[in-house]
C-alpha cells in the first residue's frame, strides 16, 4: 500500500502530491492493476489533511483512468503505468549516484536540480502532457 508524504512546504497543492505520488508507485510497480488504495479516513490519520482533499485526488485519477472508486469497497487501481520496476538496475545505479551527491555534500535541492536540468536535457518536455502529470 502507498503511503503518502505531503510537503505543505512546497508549493504543490495538496491533492496533486497524491495524485503525483500515485502515479509515481504506479511507475514504480508498487502499486499494480486490481490494489485497492488508502480509504480516505486513513490518508487523513496519517497526514491530518482535508478529506475532501483525498476525495479531489482520487478523482483526478479517476479521471484519468488510472483508478476506479467501488461504492461500499474503496478505491482500486484499474491500470499501471510500471516501465521501470522497482528493482531496476538503473534504479541502483541512481541510488549510487545519490549516495554519492550526498557524500560530496548536496543538498536534497541541489540534486533534484542537477538531475531536473539532465532529465530536461534527454527528455524535453513534451507538450501532451500537462504540468500536473509530471510526478
Amino acid at each position: 500500500m502507498v503511503e503518502y508524504r505531503i510537503d505543505r512546504r512546497s508549493g504543490v497543492a495538496t491533492y496533486l502530491q497524491i495524485v503525483q505520488q500515485t502515479k509515481q508507485a504506479l511507475r514504480l510497480g508498487l502499486l499494480e492493476p486490481g490494489d485497492k488504495l488508502p480509504t480516505a479516513r486513513e490518508v487523513v490519520a496519517a497526514t491530518a489533511i482535508n478529506p475532501n482533499t483525498v476525495l479531489k485526488a482520487y478523482r483526478e485519477l479517476e479521471r484519468e483512468g488510472l483508478v476506479e472508486a467501488r461504492r461500499g469497497l474503496g478505491t482500486f487501481v484499474r491500470k499501471g503505468l510500471s516501465t521501470a520496476p522497482a528493482d531496476s538496475p538503473l534504479r541502483a545505479e541512481l541510488e549510487t549516484w545519490a549516495d554519492r551527491a550526498r557524500t560530496a555534500g548536496l543538498e536534497r535541492d541541489d540534486v533534484a536540480a542537477l538531475f531536473t536540468s539532465v532529465l530536461d536535457q534527454h527528455f524535453p518536455y513534451d507538450q501532451n502532457h500537462s504540468k500536473g502529470d509530471q510526478a
